[in-house]
């Protein structure tokens, strides 16, 4: 099946088919047509599976008719993330580059101002994140009632950033008539309230049960105490010095360390993560797609914003403290098509974490055994070596014994002689204070 079936406008055909796509996605296949008929549409997918362009695609063809007005977007997509938004706005360039629509990216990081000069002009399309969105309105800068079309956009993930509350207010902003389109990974029980509250009666479009990972993904994991995991890293990457990587850290702290760690044995290293102003971010982003930078550590707010089709390998530095993100993290690679190497660090403080993630996705996890492991050391069983050893086993024993012999008893002088008339004073043994006790101590209670 081609694109050609799917009923977009020549326009958009044009824009897909320059963009290097023939053949549309299992999802987008099912999405894109009750999205053109103006049908809500529920969208269960896991990461890499072409659902930004599912609902992308059919947006711009039913936004080319119509015109905007003045702080009154006509579409709104919420996203969770700077990086996701960004992803879904570069989507509407690529592919609605031949139609005549207005965009306006609302997220953290960017000028109030310049946001401000875009919805005053008006937009056809709002990209947002829900606390700068919310933000904006409470100044008085966009209003919320002219939205035909509502796509909240990576559910799950809105959950656990504790975004919902934000997406339920956002959508109580707008006019009771509008096609919402919602998506995500997984189905918690949260997520499934949401969707009874905001759906009516939804095309439901599910492309694989929630939380499976890629076919196309080879998952490894790697026991690693936690002073060796540094170590174990550089193995596996000097072992494919050719590989695209991310390496996941749940910490950003860890981020910057790790980072640091990479540049100084000579790899090509750079990190993202939330304490990096947008223009940073970007910045790196552009230098990791560029192939600028080889290997990015990075913390879990890449996990679903990264969409770089020439990643190859995913490290999990640590396991993932929720599973779901175990999911989104090695979909990072195998993207496109292609395969991908998932490899995870486990050290004791990570199994219970680990047994939740191996709960979730129902995947025996082939283990793997570290290339540059030092082998334990061999015990002496050698006769020659015994007997070579009995020499310094004798030596460091008569040092022993004479280390510990007791010195002949001193010549008494005339107060050891008068302390030895003194008649002999029964001493109570006292727990816990050393040689030394004070005398007040030594008086019973009365």
């Amino acid at each position: 099946m081609s694109f050609d079936l799917l009923g977009l406008s020549d326009e958009l055909l044009k824009a897909v088919s320059e963009a290097g796509y023939e053949t549309p996605t299992p999802i987008q296949k099912q999405a894109i047509p009750p999205v053109l008929m103006g049908q809500d549409v529920l969208g269960i997918a896991q990461t890499g599976t072409g659902k930004t362009a599912s609902f992308v695609l059919p947006m711009l063809d039913v936004l080319a008719q119509g015109r905007s007005r003045a702080r009154m977007p006509r579409s709104l997509i919420l996203e969770p993330t700077r990086e996701l938004a960004a992803q879904v706005a570069e989507n509407f360039e690529k592919y609605g580059k031949y139609q005549n629509l207005t965009m306006a990216l609302i997220i953290g990081g960017v000028s109030f101002s310049d946001q401000i000069k875009l919805l005053d002009k008006g937009v056809d399309v709002l990209i947002a994140t829900p606390g700068r969105l919310l933000d904006q309105f409470e100044r008085g800068n966009v209003m919320l009632t002219g939205v035909d079309i509502f796509v909240i956009d990576e559910a799950d993930r809105m959950m656990d950033m504790g975004f919902i509350p934000d997406v339920e207010r956002i959508g109580t902003l707008m006019a009771q008539r509008h096609q919402t389109l919602f998506f995500s990974a997984t189905m918690p029980p949260a997520i499934k309230r949401l969707t009874d509250k905001f759906l009516n009666d939804p095309k439901v479009v599910e492309v694989a049960r929630p939380a499976q990972t890629a076919t196309n993904v080879k998952q490894y994991c790697m026991s690693v105490g936690p002073r060796d995991k540094r170590e174990a890293l550089r193995d596996i990457l000097n072992d494919d010095p050719d590989a695209t990587a991310i390496i996941f850290c749940n910490r950003k702290r860890d981020v910057s360390v790790l980072e640091g760690s990479l540049k100084k044995h000579g790899f090509s290293a750079g990190q993202l993560h939330g304490d990096m102003d947008q223009p940073a971010r970007t910045a790196m982003l552009e230098k990791f797609r560029s192939g600028d930078v080889k290997i990015l550590a990075a913390s879990d707010v890449a996990a679903r914003g990264l969409d770089v089709a020439a990643v190859s390998l995913v490290v999990n530095f640590d396991v993932p403290m929720h599973p779901d993100d175990y999911v989104h993290r090695i979909g990072r690679t195998g993207r496109a098509g292609r395969s991908g190497k998932a490899i995870t660090f486990v050290s004791r403080s990570d199994e219970e974490n680990w047994e939740d993630v191996i709960k979730l996705i129902k995947v025996d996890v082939e283990k793997m055994e570290r290339s540059g492991a030092k082998p334990a050391r061999a015990k002496k069983t050698d006769k020659t070596e015994k007997t070579a050893d009995k020499p310094a086993r004798r030596s460091r024993k008569s040092q022993d014994e004479k280390a510990e012999a007791v010195p002949a008893a001193p010549r008494k002088t005339g107060a050891t002689k008068a302390a030895s008339r003194r008649p002999a004073r029964k001493e109570e043994t006292v727990v816990g204070l050393g040689d030394h006790v004070p005398d007040f101590l030594k008086v019973p209670p009365r």
